[in-house]
């Protein structure tokens, strides 16, 4: 679609008074208070008491045959000048409703501007913090990623501006397998020390969240290390790895060798580091004699999976023992155990009661339960029942009228709790997996075989390949625009990645997977990856050029997308993800940044650093993926599956609506507590219309098994949502739509819709351990 870039403005004064202006810095939340707001409301009730006049007067004067009824001044509430302009005569009603529906567009017009600044505050705060990297200061984790001297480009348009591109952040690959061997050592402390422990993980406002029995743990593994007067705990621009507790003495915080705080005895600090390599923002030294508990992110990221997967084992043993249940397959049962939920009943409290409607059904996991039976007027005790026990079962099937009572026992019951309704979105009808021995739910996700065919540049080398152009940069290298030298109407996108870094930064598994999992699809909405190449210094992706540009490019220079823009791209992700997850792939690096448009306007999904391909039923606890992206269970490591992708798919909506991510502060660790609030705190824009936001706040809610997309109709539920309603889904998968942006593209060479970058003369060592033999 064209866009208008017309200079003409809008003029928003108001007549005769410019005191009833409202100045467009005004806060929406304050609006109703602002003299617009007022004027309008006086207006409203003027007219109301008009028409309420006039029909009165209608009626009294109907007998006496008066047929031109008159309103008195008396009989109307008074109106400031301010409000109605400086008229001495009372206007018409219709010159009134007429001025209302003015003042109402002037209001829209003013929320309109409210919204373009509150934008261009967010690009300034964007800017400043480019800056601050510029500068040598390090902010957060992505200033160790990306390079200082790329941060600035020139943009299409020849502006010199600073790249606020977000950045992805990654933990090392954590494979089961990895830690099933790994014993986590447990140091004797006091009660004392424990306690202060726990009360410093309670305070913080990330570690709060992790479960009672992973607060134990971490307690119980944390180490004691004294530091002296002088001795720096952590010191700035250092790759940092564990987790701190002070016990005793006063620390004090410097960054760039200016104090600016100080940290005392039961605070924790240094938590980002526990999730994934970042470097150190500040350094911590002792002002006196100190102790410290202290624990390294292996430990931390070992207790999250092992306390996550015996949850989960526990969990599937304890739905295996229900008769109704044992013959349902473990994917099932995986999902059935992912819906469970966890409640206490305290002494003595009915947990259901005989004669009354129920639909959920109990297992017992702490605590006993007494069963009791009502005869003739008496209650009397049948049975006891404990842990793995359960009840209530039939109510999975249909609603069940309970035939006793169960009531918790001294001192209380922890029970694991699953709705029939909750059962029914994520699963099915149960007596439809029995009847049918039904396999696997997600027919939809049924891994799909990978297409063989000749690959066509086999005999394609390095040598043949002539730089044209630097596409963009990235966290471990460039993309190159490169040409075939031996025909030259013949480009590609060339991603040459440093090896050592890939080593330093031990991401050598998401190297691997990205050839692997590039190598296996075949989907019009997703980049093509020919074939790889190496050399002592670099890894190289030769792909398909995509020189439409990014949409975060567009989207920038555009400040935000309209719903039908909104709606294109989103529904191109969308079918590149039900592509994906039909071959059990996660992607787990959507955003902006990484979506592509072919010279048709059409969608491209590019980058799969982050992607993994992982069993139905299965989960993998590696932290990865965008800080502003991230779903809750990535951030509290409590294992994820495909079910981040739809979470991110709301957020992507959000920005692409709005031009900035709903989740956002200025590090990863603010940003990372803000996620754990959830998508309900969020105030959403007037520009997300009404269906958008109900499709957002359904892919972005906390538990996993609720989003959209995830349930027993897959990604078919999106597809259905009201928002989509009348889109054309199989002119899309044909490309039979108009793209809403159609980019120019001269020929095979042309880069205008990309950045410039500097030249690269960075010459990186070697590298040869030889984990790139695929390649």
């Amino acid at each position: 679609m064209a866009e208008s870039n017309t200079d003409e403005k809008p003029d928003y004064s108001l007549p005769d008074n410019e005191e009833c202006a409202v100045s467009p810095l005004s806060s929406p939340k304050s609006k109703q208070h602002s003299p617009l707001r007022r004027g309008l409301t006086r207006m409203s009730k003027w007219v109301h008491a008009a028409r309420k006049s006039l029909s009165s007067s209608e009626e009294n004067h109907m007998g006496h045959g008066i047929s031109n009824p008159t309103v008195r001044p008396s009989d109307l509430p008074k109106v400031s000048a301010c409000s109605l302009g400086n008229e001495s005569v009372g206007p018409s009603v219709a010159e009134l409703e007429e001025e209302i529906e003015t003042l109402k567009k002037l209001v829209e017009e003013k929320d309109k501007i409210i919204a373009d600044l509150r934008h261009e505050i967010q690009l300034l705060k964007d800017v400043l913090k480019s800056e601050s990297v510029i500068e040598g200061g390090a902010p957060d984790i992505l200033s160790s990623i990306v390079d200082s001297k790329e941060l600035r480009v020139s943009n299409r348009y020849g502006r010199h501006i600073p790249l606020t591109k977000k950045q992805g952040v990654s933990g090392e690959s954590a494979c089961t397998y990895d830690y099933e061997d790994f014993q986590i050592q447990k140091h004797e402390k006091d009660f004392k020390s424990k306690q202060l422990i726990k009360e410093a993980i309670m305070e913080n406002d990330f570690l709060k969240n992790l479960d009672s029995s992973q607060v134990r743990e971490i307690v119980d593994c944390m180490y004691c290390q004294y530091f002296t007067k002088g001795t720096q705990v952590i010191k700035e621009g250092d790759v940092g790895s564990h987790l701190y507790v002070s016990a005793e003495g006063n620390l004090r915080v410097l960054k760039k060798s200016k104090a600016i705080g100080s940290v005392g005895p039961g605070k924790a600090f240094g938590e980002l580091a526990i999730l994934y390599n970042c470097t150190r923002t500040a350094t911590v030294e002792a002002l006196e004699d100190a102790k410290i508990w202290v624990m390294d992110r292996k430990a931390f990221h070992a207790i999250m999976m092992k306390t996550g997967l015996q949850r989960q084992e526990d969990n599937i043993k304890f739905l295996r023992s229900v008769p109704l249940l044992k013959n349902l397959k473990d994917e099932v049962l995986a999902k059935m155990a992912d819906v469970l939920e966890v409640e206490f009943f305290p002494s003595g409290e009915y947990i259901i009661r005989e004669g009354v409607n129920g639909d959920t059904f109990f297992i017992i996991s702490k605590g006993q339960v007494i069963v009791t039976r009502m005869k003739v007027d008496v209650e009397e005790e049948i049975r006891s029942l404990g842990k793995g026990d359960y009840f209530g079962e039939r109510a999975l099937l249909n609603e069940d009228k309970r035939t006793a009572n169960v009531i918790a026992s001294h001192p209380g019951v922890e029970c694991l709790a699953l709705n029939r309704e909750s059962f029914k979105e994520l699963i099915g009808d149960l007596r439809e997996l029995q009847d049918k021995q039904y396999e696997y739910i997600d027919a939809a996700y049924k891994t799909q075989p990978a297409e063989v065919e000749k690959n066509e540049f086999e005999d394609l080398t390095l040598e043949d390949l002539e730089v044209i152009a630097t596409l963009g940069v990235g966290g471990f290298g460039r993309v190159d625009l490169v040409r075939n030298r031996k025909d030259e109407n013949q480009t590609f996108a060339l991603k040459c990645l440093k090896k050592v870094q890939i080593v330093s930064m031990e991401q050598q598994h998401h190297v691997i997977n990205e050839k692997k999992i590039m190598m296996l699809c075949r989907h019009p909405f997703i980049c093509r990856l020919y074939r790889t190449f190496k050399d002592k210094k670099y890894v190289y992706m030769l792909m398909e050029a995509c020189l439409g540009g990014e949409v975060w490019t567009f989207l920038r220079d555009r400040s935000q997308f309209d719903d039908q823009t909104t709606r294109f791209y989103t529904a191109c992700v969308v079918e590149a993800l039900e592509y994906l997850h039909s071959k059990n792939i996660i992607y787990r690096d959507l955003k902006p940044e990484n979506l592509m448009l072919n010279e048709r306007g059409y969608i491209k999904l590019v980058d799969f650093g982050f992607s993994t391909q992982l069993k139905s039923g299965k989960k993998t606890w590696t932290f990865c993926g965008t800080p502003e992206y991230v779903a809750p269970e990535i951030i509290l490591n409590k294992g994820h599956d495909r079910a981040v992708d739809f979470w991110a798919l709301g957020i992507l909506m959000f920005e692409l609506f709005t031009g900035m991510p709903p989740f956002r502060a200025s590090d990863p660790m603010q940003i990372y507590t803000i996620i754990l609030k959830g998508i309900d705190m969020i105030d959403f824009p007037r520009t997300i219309p009404k269906n958008a936001q109900h499709l957002i706040k359904r892919l972005c809610r906390d538990n996993p098994t609720e989003r959209l997309g995830y349930q027993k109709s897959g990604i078919a539920d999106i597809k259905k949502h009201k928002w989509f309603q009348g889109f054309h889904w199989e002119g899309l998968k044909n490309q039979n739509l108009n793209p809403p942006i159609v980019p120019k593209v001269s020929g095979p060479t042309d880069t205008c819709n990309f950045d410039t970058y500097p030249k690269s003369y960075e010459c990186p060592e070697d590298e040869e351990s030889g984990w790139d033999e695929d390649f």
